[in-house]
């Protein structure tokens, strides 16, 4: 640390002197990490210094865990870097902040970036009419299911959400020791009840034209009701309450329960584990109105407001999002690459894949949800008071109803406070 704020106090008394910032350096902080991910990252950042041996790049990786708070000290403290992982939930904080830079003037003149898919494009203005990032690729839930597993439980693939019920229930009551879902009840698992109360409630989006929340209503009520279900009828290990992404995944390829509803970093871990024939990937199951609405969120490179290098900045985030590279990273990172005619690449051409892609091609039946990431109330509502609330519900401590009145009147007086101020 201490090496990281003489480094970054030698660079401002360098840029105050001589009246020209350090170009030939740079700093990007990654803060969703893997052993893999990183390995991947670190040989980008180095193909790209050798195409521009004038630009160093140095790479700060900040685990997962902890890292909303850490990022945060780092800028109060002034070691702020030039290009940071942005995932989405965290963005309005620094747009609103005014902590990370537009990227409108370099992406209009951009040739590498002109086949970026019109979904990335718009949900990088967050709302507005400016571009805060680059995505990398999109988080996108999709249902993985045990195929010995259904067919030991007399069900087929559920197509539906009331088919996806009852073959969480069959193979719950049939199959002794056995569950029906991999419940994400501990960090994360906010999307397990946004996701189910927009299946029930049949919208792809959080609020009505007025500003006011949809979360409220009996139909998301039913939605969330049906977790709560799962888990007091013993659908779900009792476990599953605390389960993150690492134990959901785990107890899908370890057999322990039948269907998992994931985004695509999950098939990574799965492919490894299990053989390709014993499990499938669908798109989530239609609500009553014959349209899903799978949960997605995204994340991205930005560069930061108090970068003294946004011309090499911008040219290390087109580096990393151009086409090849981008592609390289989903195969590894297991997100949905951000470039049109991706799904031509022989990686994602199999089995496994085409439930994703499924779902970006039909438009007018699969409709992702993207959270309200306008919103700078968001991010702390996502994942910490929906994960401390859904713990509660699972537990019989408090009544749907009363949860989702206490959401939706969040999300409605966020909402306001937005369009006021904008």
């Amino acid at each position: 640390m201490r090496k990281i704020v003489l480094g970054a106090s030698l660079a401002l008394a360098g840029l105050l002197s001589a009246g020209l910032a350090h170009a030939g350096k740079l700093k990007v902080v990654e803060v969703i990490t893997s052993p893999e991910r990183t390995k991947l990252l670190q040989a980008q950042l180095a193909a790209f210094q050798k195409a521009n041996p004038s630009t160093t790049v140095e790479l700060v990786t900040i685990p997962w865990d902890g890292a909303f708070e850490k990022v945060l000290v780092m800028f109060k403290s002034g070691q702020i870097p030039d290009v940071i992982e942005m995932p989405e939930r965290w963005s309005a904080l620094y747009v609103k902040g005014k902590q990370i830079e537009p990227l409108d003037p370099w992406l209009k003149n951009s040739k590498d970036l002109a086949t970026l898919q019109k979904t990335v494009l718009d949900v990088a203005k967050f709302g507005g009419d400016k571009t805060y990032q680059i995505p990398y690729g999109f988080y996108m839930k999709a249902l993985f299911y045990n195929k010995k597993m259904l067919a030991q439980a007399g069900v087929q693939p559920p197509k539906t959400q009331d088919e996806f019920v009852k073959a969480v229930e069959a193979v719950s009551t049939k199959l002794p020791g056995k569950y029906g879902y991999c419940l994400r009840g501990g960090k994360g698992g906010g999307f397990e009840w946004i996701n189910y109360a927009a299946a029930y409630g049949a919208t792809g989006g959080y609020f009505d034209k007025s500003g006011n929340s949809l979360y409220g209503g009996p139909a998301f009520q039913k939605g969330m009701q049906m977790v709560v279900d799962f888990y007091q009828k013993g659908y779900a290990p009792k476990e599953s309450i605390s389960w993150g992404f690492n134990e959901i995944v785990t107890g899908f390829y370890s057999g322990t329960c039948a269907m998992l509803q994931q985004d695509a970093d999950a098939l990574i871990g799965i492919a490894e584990k299990m053989d390709g024939k014993d499990f499938g990937v669908i798109p989530a199951p239609l609500s009553a109105n014959g349209k899903a609405y799978p949960n997605a969120g995204f994340a991205g490179w930005a560069m930061t407001s108090a970068s003294p290098n946004k011309d090499e900045s911008w040219k290390l985030i087109q580096y990393l999002t151009a086409n090849k590279q981008n592609l390289e990273w989903a195969k590894v990172v297991g997100v949905l690459p951000v470039h049109q005619g991706a799904e031509a690449d022989s990686a994602f051409a199999g089995e496994h894949w085409a439930g994703w892609f499924q779902t970006l091609k039909q438009a007018d039946k699969y409709q992702p949800l993207i959270p309200p990431v306008n919103l700078p109330e968001w991010g702390a509502m996502y994942d910490k008071t929906m994960v401390e609330n859904g713990q509660e519900l699972l537990l019989g401590k408090r009544k749907v109803a009363d949860v989702a009145k206490q959401w939706a009147d969040t999300l409605s007086a966020a909402q306001h406070k937005f369009d006021a101020a904008n």
